[in-house]
């Protein structure tokens, strides 16, 4: 009777959706599909080779002007983590003729190939093809990339630094702002000088922005070292956190931002800073625990992000003495999950039961489906665009009752589109749900910036707190005891230098967020 007036809702939603990519005034990442929102959150997370793959796969699945555009995405991936024979192959499989702003894109593309590869003249005969791009992103890498070839060229590579700059007791700062994943470097290097420049005069140290999209992250720190920095903040990506964490030269205290795997011990005077959703996570298990709950179910997005999200919540809840009795896996691909929720609300079991009694007594039985009722709780961590789908799926499917959490992933702040989420619990940074700092910081950059500004979402925070941790790691010196409290949590080290972020909870309710209190003040 219900599931006809499902598929409506969903249909609506999906064609809503489509209509929405056309809004020029919406962000770009709320207009695509799942599929390439997951390639993107890869890429942020610093997996860019995962990326690349998802972009592959989605242009064999696409014509014309997406499949190339895809295929571009895709090189540019393999260029970030220094795979020049796969992006080559990517780009050869282009089509011959293309649009201009592609055409230009490609040929970016081929120049950085080449520096990739060591030929700096053949950068420079590529770029030399093409006129000064338009389009002013295009127009800055064309630049960029001319005299990055032309100083590898020359022999120029500044093995001692920046130019004209004494060595000097200073910050560090290893971003690649130049490169596929700038924009996100870019954001976190505004929140950093923010902070900066929210400091007072005499408090503020030397900064020196050093950029491993244009060079390896061993020269960078080479360069540092030999400049006189005293602590190093960054690089970013996960495979530039690894790169650091083998450099074999010496260098000043480090703090990266990201994680190393879980496996990896890590070496001296290195600290760890990453917005992480397995840590969200785990602090999601703890809430559950705190809140009473013992027994569960979780439904995660397939792919690597799912996996190690559940991971981390199963570890944490059963040591606290809470029990996972049943796991779904939701396909990001689809707009229906109701096969994977009803398995795992056991909604089929009770239809099971009615026909054996009907069986049994010989007579039709009125009848409405149920859920399993030995559960507490739901986990159903997932990226917005897919939260906002399962989210009204649950309830249709009799659970809009059961207490949902979910990390901070699944919020964004949008009043218009996010009343499908009501009663979803999560966790976010005070950046994301408000507070004194939060608001003195908002209202700073909004008087810098009257017309907008650069983005400040999440990783702005990020960038803002990584120079207040920073500033706390030179005054603490060698003990590292260190709180602080910033945009994106209450920030403390653990005994594996790792930080660990305590942040506060949230609820929706009829589409806005109502700050949820501690357990023990409930």
């Amino acid at each position: 009777m219900f599931r006809p007036l499902l598929a409506v809702r969903l249909a609506l939603l999906a064609a809503a959706t489509l209509a929405l990519c056309g809004c020029p005034s919406l962000t770009e990442r709320a207009g695509l599909p799942p599929s390439v929102d997951r390639a993107e959150t890869l890429e942020r997370s610093g997996d860019e080779a995962g990326a690349a793959r998802v972009y592959e796969q989605l242009a064999a699945q696409n014509a014309g002007a997406e499949h190339n555009d895809l295929l571009l995405r895709a090189a540019r991936a393999w260029i970030a983590v220094r795979r020049p024979e796969e992006a080559a192959r990517v780009l050869a499989s282009t089509d011959a003729t293309l649009p201009p702003e592609q055409g230009t894109e490609r040929a970016l593309l081929g120049a950085e190939l080449a520096l990739e590869r060591g030929q700096p003249q053949e950068a420079l005969r590529q770029l030399a093809a093409i006129p000064t791009p338009r389009a002013a992103a295009q127009a800055a890498r064309y630049r960029d990339l001319q005299a990055r070839a032309s100083a590898a060229l020359a022999g120029a590579q500044r093995p001692n630094g920046p130019p004209g700059l004494e060595p000097a007791p200073h910050i560090a700062l290893l971003l690649p702002v130049s490169g596929r994943a700038a924009g996100a470097a870019i954001s976190v290097r505004d929140g950093f000088m923010t902070a900066y420049y929210q400091t007072p005069l005499e408090q503020r140290p030397r900064v020196r922005v050093y950029d491993t999209g244009a060079e390896s992250v061993a020269q960078a720190l080479t360069a540092a070292a030999s400049a006189g920095a005293d602590l190093i903040v960054g690089p970013l990506t996960r495979e530039e956190v690894a790169a650091a964490a083998d450099f074999p030269g010496p260098r000043a205290p480090l703090l990266a931002l990201n994680f190393l795997p879980p496996e990896r011990v890590p070496p001296a005077r290195f600290y760890q800073y990453a917005l992480s959703p397995e840590d969200e996570a785990r602090i999601a298990a703890r809430r559950v625990l705190e809140d009473h709950h013992r027994r569960g179910v979780a439904l995660v997005p397939a792919g690597d992000w799912g996996t190690r999200v559940l991971g981390a919540f199963r570890q944490e809840l059963i040591a606290g003495g809470g029990d996972l009795v049943a796991t779904g896996v939701i396909e990001t691909g689809r707009t229906d999950f109701s096969d994977t929720i009803t398995e795992v609300l056991r909604i089929n079991d009770s239809g099971a039961r009615h026909r054996r009694l009907e069986s049994i007594l010989g007579t039709k039985l009125q009848f409405e489906p149920r859920r399993r009722n030995d559960i507490e709780f739901i986990f159903a961590p997932a990226q917005a665009t897919i939260e906002r789908l399962l989210r009204p799926q649950l309830r249709f499917h009799y659970a809009g009752d059961i207490p949902t959490y979910a990390t901070s992933d699944a919020f964004e702040p949008d009043l218009h589109a996010n009343d499908d989420l009501d009663g979803l619990m999560f966790p976010d940074m005070p950046w994301m749900l408000g507070g004194d700092l939060a608001d003195a910081v908002r209202a700073a950059t909004q008087n810098a910036w009257p017309n907008g500004g650069p983005q400040r979402g999440r990783l702005f925070a990020f960038g803002f707190d990584a120079f207040r941790l920073a500033q706390a790691l030179r005054r603490a010196g060698a003990t590292g005891k260190v709180g602080v409290d910033g945009l994106t949590g209450h920030l403390t080290f653990d005994d594996e230098r790792r930080v660990r972020r305590d942040i506060g909870w949230a609820q929706l309710h009829n589409g806005e967020v109502k700050l949820l209190p501690p357990p023990a003040a409930q």
